[in-house]
This record gives structure tokens, C-alpha cells and sequence, in this order.
């Protein structure tokens, strides 16, 4: 595979890495400017030398995946017998700059019921780099989910009568939106999320009296508290006020966004 291969394999992998770009020589050096690497928790991909150059990248990568770095970082390095190496000499007699770029994991965010605030609520969300899951068991409203493309995220349409298949199939740490035509449908979904191991996060659409019935009915179902303390009902910013759906779904994702910017995506 080349670079750009490894990288989208990665991407649909949901594997974090770091792409490194050799990007200044002078001198001698083994490799010119321009040559790449990628380096993921586990693996790494393609060379740009070998020796202390190779393994002094690789560990500033790893560094930077652990602590979730979000910004690129660029290393100097010398190679002649005089310059510092932990990892054995290099006498090229050059000077090798270099760039680490974070290729983060694209945040997931699943919308259930894509009505019109759902709707809205996909417009926003589409602009964006992430993974959108659109699920609805009405057909047509997937039909009009079709006018997002083309779009920045990768979107992904599920007709499903029963939401809860396509819920449990979702991948870990995916933020989940509950907001169907139908309050029996948005309670399935919500015992759903709470039986998935590894949400992100549940938000469910409604008002308090809505909550509280669902609160009750979910405690009835064998949920702990602290489990349905897990679901945010009501969603959105409580600073931006309004009833109409565009309102409310940037509302939501105002909330939505200040989730995942706290969340780090777990290395493997």
C-alpha cells in the first residue's frame, strides 16, 4: 500500500496515527525531502531511513499519539558522529527536518430519527469531519437525506423499523441522538444505549415530563440510576433559545461539539 493507502485503511479502521513527512534535507541524508511514514499505536508504515533519524520519529509519534495530540510537531535532527543519538550513529553528514501530523480518529455521531429537526440537525453535522449515522424506519425521510451530498463527513443511511439492530452495531464512543416521530420508539432506542457497552454519549430529544416517564419506565426495565444518568434529556445549549428546528439543531450541536472536543478516542 502506499502512504495515502495505509492512511484511509487506517481511517476505516477507526486506528489513530501520525503521518511523518521528511521535509527539509541539507546535506546528505538517507532519504530526500518529501518521503513519508505513518506510524499507529502498533504498526509502522513505509520508512524514511532507519537508524536513530527512524526511531527517534517513531517514538515522538507514539508520544503524541498517547497524549491524544492535536497539533503537528516538527524534529531537527543531525547526523554526524557528534550529534546526540539514543538509538545508534548516523554519519551522513546531513540535517533531516521533519513533520508529525495527528491523523485522529474521526468522531461518530449517530442522529435516530431524521425528521425535521434530525434533518437540520444532519445539514450542520455534514459540514464536518466525522462519521454521521442517519437512521429512520420511514424510507422517505432517508429519500431527503440524499440532499446532503455532497458533504465533508461520511455519511451512512440506515432504514431500519427496529432502531435497536442498528444501534448496537455502532461503534464504540459514537455520540447517539434520539429524536424519532415516536416517543415508544425514542424509549426502545434509550434502553438500547444504555445496553451498549461503550457509547460516547445519549442524548434524547424531549422535555422534562418526557424525561421523567422515561427515568421511570427505564429504572422499571432493570436499569441503575447511575446508568440512566448516562442519557442528557433535554438536549442543547441552554444559551441559544428557540422552538424551531433549525434553532434547536444548532442548539444541539453547539452541545454536541463541546462533548466531543472532551472526549479522546482510546489508543489500541
Amino acid at each position: 500500500m502506499t502512504w495515502i493507502d495505509t492512511v484511509q485503511w487506517l481511517r476505516m479502521q477507526r486506528i489513530p496515527a501520525v503521518l511523518i513527512t521528511v521535509t527539509e534535507v541539507r546535506g546528505h541524508a538517507p532519504r530526500r525531502a518529501g518521503t513519508k511514514m505513518v506510524v499507529s499505536p502498533n504498526e509502522v508504515f513505509e520508512t524514511i531511513g532507519g537508524g536513530n533519524l527512524e526511531m527517534t520519529a517513531i517514538n515522538r509519534a507514539r508520544e503524541m499519539l498517547i497524549s491524544a495530540a492535536a497539533e503537528p510537531q516538527s524534529l531537527q535532527l543531525r547526523l554526524n558522529e557528534k550529534a546526540p543519538a539514543e538509538y545508534g550513529r548516523q554519519c551522513c553528514g546531513g540535517e533531516v527536518t521533519i513533520l508529525c501530523e495527528p491523523l485522529p480518529v474521526a468522531p461518530t455521531v449517530a442522529i435516530f430519527g431524521v425528521g425535521h429537526v434530525g434533518m437540520e440537525l444532519a445539514r450542520i453535522l455534514s459540514r464536518h469531519d466525522l462519521e454521521l449515522y442517519l437512521s429512520d424506519s420511514r424510507e422517505e425521510q432517508l429519500s431527503a437525506a440524499q440532499l446532503l451530498q455532497p458533504a465533508v463527513a461520511q455519511i451512512h443511511t440506515r432504514q431500519a423499523i427496529v432502531g435497536e439492530e442498528v444501534l448496537s452495531r455502532l461503534p464504540a464512543d459514537t455520540h447517539v441522538l434520539i429524536m424519532t416521530h415516536d416517543h415508544a420508539e425514542d424509549f426502545h432506542l434509550c434502553d438500547a444505549a444504555l445496553r451498549h457497552p461503550n457509547l460516547g454519549s445519549v442524548g434524547l430529544i424531549g422535555s422534562n415530563a418526557k424525561w421523567q416517564r422515561f427515568r421511570k419506565n427505564l429504572a422499571a426495565s432493570g436499569h441503575e440510576p447511575e446508568a440512566i444518568e448516562r442519557i442528557d434529556c433535554p438536549i442543547g445549549d441552554p444559551d441559544i433559545i428557540g422552538k424551531e428546528p433549525a434553532v434547536i439543531a444548532l442548539s444541539v450541536a453547539a452541545e454536541l461539539f463541546k462533548k466531543m472536543a472532551r472526549v479522546t478516542v482510546p489508543q489500541r
